[in-house]
Protein backbone atom coordinates (compact mmCIF):
# COMPACT_ATOMS: atom_id res chain seq x y z
CA UNK A 1 0.00 0.00 0.00
CA UNK A 2 1.76 3.42 -0.73
CA UNK A 3 2.29 5.47 1.87
CA UNK A 4 -0.20 8.63 2.17
CA UNK A 5 1.38 12.03 1.42
CA UNK A 6 1.76 13.77 5.17
CA UNK A 7 0.79 17.26 3.51
CA UNK A 8 -1.86 16.76 0.98
CA UNK A 9 -2.93 20.13 -0.80
CA UNK A 10 -5.39 22.48 0.41
CA UNK A 11 -8.36 21.44 -1.42
CA UNK A 12 -9.90 25.29 -3.02
CA UNK A 13 -13.68 25.60 -2.64
CA UNK A 14 -15.89 28.47 -2.80
CA UNK A 15 -19.24 29.65 -1.66
CA UNK A 16 -20.58 28.73 1.66
CA UNK A 17 -17.87 25.63 2.26
CA UNK A 18 -14.73 27.87 0.95
CA UNK A 19 -11.34 26.36 2.63
CA UNK A 20 -9.74 29.59 1.62
CA UNK A 21 -10.51 33.08 0.20
CA UNK A 22 -12.55 33.27 -2.99
CA UNK A 23 -10.75 35.21 -5.38
CA UNK A 24 -10.93 39.53 -5.91
CA UNK A 25 -14.12 40.53 -7.48
CA UNK A 26 -14.15 39.47 -10.61
CA UNK A 27 -14.45 42.46 -13.03
CA UNK A 28 -18.10 43.76 -13.53
CA UNK A 29 -19.75 41.61 -11.14
CA UNK A 30 -22.79 43.84 -10.13
CA UNK A 31 -22.96 42.53 -7.23
CA UNK A 32 -20.31 44.76 -5.81
CA UNK A 33 -21.91 48.12 -5.30
CA UNK A 34 -18.55 49.76 -7.09
CA UNK A 35 -19.12 48.04 -10.03
CA UNK A 36 -22.66 48.00 -10.50
CA UNK A 37 -22.46 52.01 -9.71
CA UNK A 38 -20.43 52.10 -12.30
CA UNK A 39 -22.84 49.81 -14.82
CA UNK A 40 -25.66 52.20 -14.68
CA UNK A 41 -23.11 55.12 -15.15
CA UNK A 42 -21.81 53.26 -18.28
CA UNK A 43 -25.29 52.59 -19.41
CA UNK A 44 -26.56 55.96 -19.45
CA UNK A 45 -23.41 57.81 -20.80
CA UNK A 46 -21.19 55.44 -21.85
CA UNK A 47 -21.06 54.37 -25.77
CA UNK A 48 -19.81 51.21 -26.95
CA UNK A 49 -18.43 50.63 -30.46
CA UNK A 50 -17.83 47.35 -32.61
CA UNK A 51 -15.00 47.50 -35.28
CA UNK A 52 -13.69 45.16 -38.10
CA UNK A 53 -12.27 42.32 -35.82
CA UNK A 54 -10.95 42.89 -32.10
CA UNK A 55 -11.25 46.34 -32.90
CA UNK A 56 -13.76 48.28 -31.10
CA UNK A 57 -14.41 50.63 -27.70
CA UNK A 58 -16.33 51.78 -24.52
CA UNK A 59 -15.75 55.70 -24.12
CA UNK A 60 -17.68 57.60 -21.56
CA UNK A 61 -17.31 61.61 -21.79
CA UNK A 62 -17.61 63.98 -19.46
CA UNK A 63 -17.18 67.19 -18.11
CA UNK A 64 -14.03 68.04 -16.90
CA UNK A 65 -15.05 68.69 -13.71
CA UNK A 66 -16.31 65.12 -13.33
CA UNK A 67 -12.66 63.80 -14.28
CA UNK A 68 -12.43 62.30 -10.63
CA UNK A 69 -15.30 59.49 -11.63
CA UNK A 70 -13.31 58.88 -14.77
CA UNK A 71 -10.06 58.28 -12.58
CA UNK A 72 -11.89 55.92 -10.51
CA UNK A 73 -13.49 53.70 -13.28
CA UNK A 74 -9.85 53.23 -14.26
CA UNK A 75 -8.70 52.07 -11.01
CA UNK A 76 -11.78 49.35 -10.89
CA UNK A 77 -10.60 48.13 -14.48
CA UNK A 78 -8.10 45.40 -14.82
CA UNK A 79 -7.51 46.69 -18.34
CA UNK A 80 -5.57 49.14 -20.03
CA UNK A 81 -7.27 52.41 -20.69
CA UNK A 82 -6.60 56.00 -21.05
CA UNK A 83 -8.28 59.61 -20.02
CA UNK A 84 -8.07 62.43 -22.12
CA UNK A 85 -8.77 66.27 -22.29
CA UNK A 86 -10.97 67.73 -25.12
CA UNK A 87 -11.61 71.49 -25.81
CA UNK A 88 -14.40 72.38 -28.48
CA UNK A 89 -17.35 74.59 -29.44
CA UNK A 90 -20.89 74.00 -28.18
CA UNK A 91 -24.08 75.71 -28.30
CA UNK A 92 -23.51 76.86 -24.64
CA UNK A 93 -19.81 77.72 -24.34
CA UNK A 94 -17.12 78.65 -27.41
CA UNK A 95 -14.26 76.36 -25.37
CA UNK A 96 -16.31 73.76 -23.28
CA UNK A 97 -13.34 71.16 -21.82
CA UNK A 98 -14.15 67.33 -21.24
CA UNK A 99 -12.53 64.22 -20.43
CA UNK A 100 -12.62 61.25 -22.30
CA UNK A 101 -12.07 57.84 -20.90
CA UNK A 102 -11.36 54.88 -23.39
CA UNK A 103 -11.35 51.48 -22.89
CA UNK A 104 -10.32 49.40 -26.17
CA UNK A 105 -9.64 45.27 -24.90
CA UNK A 106 -11.92 43.10 -26.26
CA UNK A 107 -12.85 40.74 -23.42
CA UNK A 108 -13.70 43.88 -21.28
CA UNK A 109 -16.57 44.65 -23.76
CA UNK A 110 -17.68 41.33 -24.32
CA UNK A 111 -18.01 41.37 -20.46
CA UNK A 112 -19.85 44.77 -20.54
CA UNK A 113 -21.61 43.93 -23.72
CA UNK A 114 -22.83 40.43 -21.79
CA UNK A 115 -23.94 42.11 -18.74
CA UNK A 116 -26.61 44.17 -20.64
CA UNK A 117 -24.58 47.32 -22.09
CA UNK A 118 -25.90 47.30 -26.20
CA UNK A 119 -23.27 47.89 -28.65
CA UNK A 120 -24.16 51.27 -30.59
CA UNK A 121 -27.09 53.11 -30.25
CA UNK A 122 -28.74 52.17 -27.01
CA UNK A 123 -30.86 54.68 -25.06
CA UNK A 124 -34.24 52.63 -25.84
CA UNK A 125 -32.37 49.70 -25.18
CA UNK A 126 -31.09 49.63 -22.09
CA UNK A 127 -32.32 47.30 -18.97
CA UNK A 128 -32.08 46.61 -15.70
CA UNK A 129 -29.38 44.17 -15.55
CA UNK A 130 -30.88 40.42 -15.66
CA UNK A 131 -28.46 39.18 -13.14
CA UNK A 132 -27.98 39.56 -9.37
CA UNK A 133 -26.96 43.36 -8.66
CA UNK A 134 -26.78 45.77 -6.00
CA UNK A 135 -29.76 48.00 -6.97
CA UNK A 136 -29.52 50.92 -4.71
CA UNK A 137 -25.71 51.39 -6.55
CA UNK A 138 -27.09 50.80 -9.73
CA UNK A 139 -29.67 53.38 -9.37
CA UNK A 140 -27.50 55.93 -7.92
CA UNK A 141 -25.26 55.58 -11.20
CA UNK A 142 -27.91 56.24 -13.37
CA UNK A 143 -29.07 59.35 -11.58
CA UNK A 144 -25.25 60.54 -11.42
CA UNK A 145 -25.23 60.51 -15.27
CA UNK A 146 -29.08 61.09 -16.59
CA UNK A 147 -30.36 62.43 -13.38
CA UNK A 148 -30.80 65.68 -10.87
CA UNK A 149 -30.76 66.11 -7.72
CA UNK A 150 -31.22 69.65 -5.18
CA UNK A 151 -34.07 72.09 -4.66
CA UNK A 152 -36.21 73.69 -6.93
CA UNK A 153 -36.11 77.58 -7.41
CA UNK A 154 -39.16 77.30 -4.89
CA UNK A 155 -37.04 75.97 -2.58
CA UNK A 156 -38.75 72.18 -2.52
CA UNK A 157 -35.84 68.98 -2.59
CA UNK A 158 -36.14 67.09 -5.60
CA UNK A 159 -34.56 63.98 -7.27
CA UNK A 160 -35.29 63.18 -10.53
CA UNK A 161 -34.29 60.75 -13.68
CA UNK A 162 -34.60 61.30 -17.38
CA UNK A 163 -34.68 58.04 -19.47
CA UNK A 164 -35.90 56.83 -23.33
CA UNK A 165 -36.03 53.42 -21.90
CA UNK A 166 -39.08 52.08 -20.55
CA UNK A 167 -37.43 49.42 -18.52
CA UNK A 168 -35.60 51.52 -16.46
CA UNK A 169 -38.03 54.08 -16.07
CA UNK A 170 -40.78 51.45 -15.11
CA UNK A 171 -37.89 49.95 -12.50
CA UNK A 172 -37.19 53.46 -11.23
CA UNK A 173 -40.57 53.94 -10.38
CA UNK A 174 -41.18 50.49 -8.72
CA UNK A 175 -38.24 50.85 -6.27
CA UNK A 176 -38.46 54.16 -5.37
CA UNK A 177 -42.14 53.17 -4.45
CA UNK A 178 -40.96 50.68 -2.29
CA UNK A 179 -38.17 52.66 -0.74
CA UNK A 180 -40.76 56.08 -0.24
CA UNK A 181 -44.50 54.75 -1.00
CA UNK A 182 -44.37 57.42 -3.57
CA UNK A 183 -46.16 55.88 -6.50
CA UNK A 184 -45.16 57.45 -10.66
CA UNK A 185 -46.93 56.42 -13.41
CA UNK A 186 -44.40 57.12 -16.23
CA UNK A 187 -45.18 58.88 -19.12
CA UNK A 188 -43.11 60.08 -22.16
CA UNK A 189 -42.73 63.85 -23.01
CA UNK A 190 -45.27 64.78 -25.64
CA UNK A 191 -42.44 66.81 -27.40
CA UNK A 192 -39.45 64.48 -27.21
CA UNK A 193 -40.70 61.49 -25.91
CA UNK A 194 -38.68 61.14 -23.17
CA UNK A 195 -39.76 60.34 -19.33
CA UNK A 196 -38.90 62.61 -16.61
CA UNK A 197 -39.38 61.00 -13.10
CA UNK A 198 -39.21 63.25 -10.49
CA UNK A 199 -39.71 62.99 -7.22
CA UNK A 200 -40.04 65.90 -4.62
CA UNK A 201 -40.35 66.98 -0.54
CA UNK A 202 -40.39 63.95 1.58
CA UNK A 203 -39.99 61.41 -1.33
CA UNK A 204 -37.13 63.27 -2.70
CA UNK A 205 -35.30 63.46 1.02
CA UNK A 206 -35.81 59.38 1.30
CA UNK A 207 -34.73 58.61 -1.71
CA UNK A 208 -31.64 60.59 -1.60
CA UNK A 209 -30.63 59.02 1.72
CA UNK A 210 -30.97 55.47 0.80
CA UNK A 211 -29.50 55.99 -2.90
CA UNK A 212 -26.68 58.52 -1.85
CA UNK A 213 -25.15 56.82 1.60
CA UNK A 214 -22.16 57.49 3.80
CA UNK A 215 -19.18 56.41 1.71
CA UNK A 216 -20.68 55.27 -1.62
CA UNK A 217 -18.97 55.74 -4.94
CA UNK A 218 -20.72 58.75 -6.60
CA UNK A 219 -20.20 62.43 -8.10
CA UNK A 220 -19.00 64.50 -5.55
CA UNK A 221 -21.17 67.49 -6.38
CA UNK A 222 -24.65 65.07 -6.70
CA UNK A 223 -23.11 63.30 -3.28
CA UNK A 224 -23.14 66.50 -1.55
CA UNK A 225 -26.38 68.07 -3.51
CA UNK A 226 -28.08 64.87 -2.21
CA UNK A 227 -26.58 65.22 1.50
CA UNK A 228 -27.83 68.70 1.63
CA UNK A 229 -31.43 67.85 1.48
CA UNK A 230 -31.33 65.98 4.59
CA UNK A 231 -31.85 69.80 5.66
CA UNK A 232 -35.28 70.71 4.79
CA UNK A 233 -38.70 70.48 6.74
CA UNK A 234 -41.82 71.01 5.46
CA UNK A 235 -43.18 73.93 6.23
CA UNK A 236 -45.72 74.24 9.31
CA UNK A 237 -48.60 75.87 6.58
CA UNK A 238 -48.06 73.34 3.32
CA UNK A 239 -50.42 70.95 3.42
CA UNK A 240 -49.81 66.95 2.87
CA UNK A 241 -51.44 65.69 -0.50
CA UNK A 242 -53.25 62.19 0.33
CA UNK A 243 -51.82 59.59 -1.74
CA UNK A 244 -54.01 59.04 -5.07
CA UNK A 245 -57.00 56.71 -5.65
CA UNK A 246 -56.49 54.64 -8.06
CA UNK A 247 -59.19 53.99 -10.87
CA UNK A 248 -61.45 50.73 -10.90
CA UNK A 249 -63.44 49.49 -14.43
CA UNK A 250 -66.19 49.55 -11.88
CA UNK A 251 -65.94 53.33 -11.95
CA UNK A 252 -65.03 53.52 -15.49
CA UNK A 253 -67.67 52.33 -16.36
CA UNK A 254 -70.10 54.31 -14.52
CA UNK A 255 -67.92 57.43 -16.08
CA UNK A 256 -68.80 56.31 -19.70
CA UNK A 257 -72.10 55.39 -18.81
CA UNK A 258 -73.27 58.61 -17.45
CA UNK A 259 -70.69 60.62 -19.54
CA UNK A 260 -71.18 64.08 -17.47
CA UNK A 261 -68.11 64.72 -14.85
CA UNK A 262 -70.32 66.73 -12.78
CA UNK A 263 -72.88 63.81 -11.95
CA UNK A 264 -69.98 61.10 -12.29
CA UNK A 265 -68.22 63.20 -9.47
CA UNK A 266 -71.79 62.72 -7.35
CA UNK A 267 -71.83 59.10 -8.12
CA UNK A 268 -68.24 58.40 -7.70
CA UNK A 269 -67.32 60.36 -4.87
CA UNK A 270 -64.88 62.19 -6.94
CA UNK A 271 -63.71 65.95 -8.01
CA UNK A 272 -65.22 66.82 -11.20
CA UNK A 273 -61.57 67.29 -12.45
CA UNK A 274 -60.68 64.19 -11.89
CA UNK A 275 -63.42 62.34 -13.58
CA UNK A 276 -63.20 64.82 -16.87
CA UNK A 277 -59.65 64.02 -17.19
CA UNK A 278 -60.60 60.33 -16.53
CA UNK A 279 -63.36 60.58 -18.88
CA UNK A 280 -61.34 62.58 -21.61
CA UNK A 281 -58.38 59.78 -21.47
CA UNK A 282 -60.93 56.98 -21.86
CA UNK A 283 -62.47 58.25 -25.04
CA UNK A 284 -58.95 59.33 -26.81
CA UNK A 285 -57.45 55.64 -25.34
CA UNK A 286 -54.64 57.20 -23.79
CA UNK A 287 -55.96 54.38 -20.63
CA UNK A 288 -57.25 50.97 -22.02
CA UNK A 289 -61.71 50.86 -21.89
CA UNK A 290 -62.60 48.89 -18.92
CA UNK A 291 -63.48 45.01 -19.77
CA UNK A 292 -67.51 44.43 -19.90
CA UNK A 293 -69.23 43.67 -16.59
CA UNK A 294 -70.13 40.00 -16.36
CA UNK A 295 -73.04 38.63 -17.02
CA UNK A 296 -75.60 38.67 -14.08
CA UNK A 297 -77.24 34.59 -13.96
CA UNK A 298 -80.52 34.79 -13.81
CA UNK A 299 -82.69 34.55 -10.57
CA UNK A 300 -84.05 30.57 -10.70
Amino acid sequence: MAAQDPNPPTPTLFGNDALTPPPPTAFMDLQDPCYAYMFGFIQADGHLSRGPGRKGNLTVELNARDVEILREFQRLTPYNSSINTRTRATNFSAEHHSVIWALYALEARTILNGVGLPYGRKSTRITPPRIAFSRPDYLRGLLDADGSVGYTGQGLPFLSLTTVSTAVGAYLCHYAKKVTGAERQIRRNERDGIYNIVYTKEAAVKLAAHLYYPGCLALERKRAAATALAAWQRPAGMRIRPPGRRWKPSEDRILLRLGDPVRAAIELDRTESSCAVRLWRLRTGLVALPPHEPDTPQEL
